[in-house]
């Protein structure tokens, strides 16, 4: 079959892996400005990369000037079930689910990397991504498996699937003028369609207040909805009626609730609230459980030190029966402006 001719489906996030793609964060905004900011994102990230390697494989890419501090780090923690494998290339910054490639499978069953465009969140004023640009093709050659270059500007975050063709995705992403000026919702999903198999594509309206603010993605889904298993979505719910997302997250809730799924069928809601937390120095927060990470066996969920962590962490061992829950504290990764699922990839195995 010919490159042209072939298909390809983003697997759910809960199909089998055989690893998780992480960034070291390196000198700008993440990293922060002076050490106790450095050393606090310096060992979030590796908190979390310690985390999933209890379950399965992690490879971080390190940027050249920080490999010496990141071993440090990253074999901080001896009683891992497997290594933390480290890899050298420039970085801007160490978003992974944004800057590298979404893995999909083919229809013989093996892996591929879709490299979408990444331009900086939109071409943010703040935003540098000359280096960080490259890392989908680095990441994908690494892999060992067929890199599927894609004209779209687009990242991780902005899309969740249920592995048989539904796709959410939100208005002021994919369709954001400083990503794909001109482009229709028309054009849009015949690219998804071409690259992860997308047949059903649900467009939310926005996303989450602080995420929508200079400093944010202009709206990532993968803190409004997630897809745990086919025909069930879990939203986010901010109960607090003082807080933007309250109007947020209803409107969120009235899109799916008159949408159903590539199926046809209406969909399971499942309510994830929000934390009691509303803000922090800089506002109103978007802390989210949806941001979380599935691995093998297990499951990589944000925690924030809050009175509801422990509903989120009962409702995701609902939804994801059989798996281990493991929470990590997310509230340094959210003041960067994202979460678990932000700062990782996973690549599925092979069908």
């Amino acid at each position: 079959m010919s490159a042209a001719a072939q298909r390809y489906l983003m697997p759910a996030e809960t199909a089998p892996q055989d690893r998780v793609w992480m960034a070291f964060p390196c000198e700008g905004y993440s990293l922060g400005d002076d050490e106790k900011d450095k050393d606090e994102a310096r060992s979030t990230w590796a908190a979390v990369a310690h985390a999933i390697a209890k379950f399965e494989p992690v490879t971080v890419v390190v940027d050249p000037n920080e490999v010496s501090i990141a071993r440090t780090y990253l074999s901080a923690d001896v009683d891992l079930s497997v290594d933390v494998d480290i890899v050298e290339a420039p970085l801007n910054d160490a978003w992974m689910r944004d800057i590298g490639p979404t893995f999909v499978h083919a229809e013989d069953g093996s892996v591929a990397a879709v490299d979408w465009v990444f331009n900086g969140w939109g071409a943010q004023n703040w935003a540098q991504w000359d280096k960080d640009s490259h890392i989908g093709e680095f990441v994908s050659g690494l892999s060992g498996v067929p890199r599927i270059a894609s004209q779209l500007v687009n990242e991780g975050g902005g899309i969740q699937v249920d592995g048989t063709g539904t796709v959410l995705v939100t208005e002021t992403v994919q369709l954001d003028p400083g990503r794909n000026p001109g482009l229709t919702k028309g054009d849009v999903e015949a690219e998804l369609e071409r690259t992860i198999g997308a047949k059903h594509v649900i467009w939310l309206p926005r996303g989450l207040t602080r995420d929508s603010e200079r400093f944010g993605t202009r709206g990532h889904v993968d803190i409004v909805a997630s897809i745990p298993t086919p025909g069930t979505v879990m939203v986010h719910v901010q109960r607090d009626p003082s807080h933007p997302d309250f109007e947020v997250s209803r409107l969120v809730l009235d899109v799916l609730r008159a949408s159903h799924d590539g199926h046809g069928n209406e969909w399971t809601i499942v309510e994830m609230p929000a934390p009691e937390t509303l803000s922090d120095a800089e506002g109103f927060v978007d802390y989210s459980y949806i941001n979380h990470l599935v691995v093998n066996g297990g499951v990589i969920a944000c925690s924030y030190d809050d009175p509801v962590d422990a509903e989120a962490v009962s409702i995701l061992q609902q939804v994801y029966p059989g798996r281990e829950v493991v929470t990590v504290d997310a509230r340094p990764l959210f003041a960067r402006g994202g979460g678990i699922h932000c700062i990782t990839q996973h690549q599925p195995s092979r069908r």
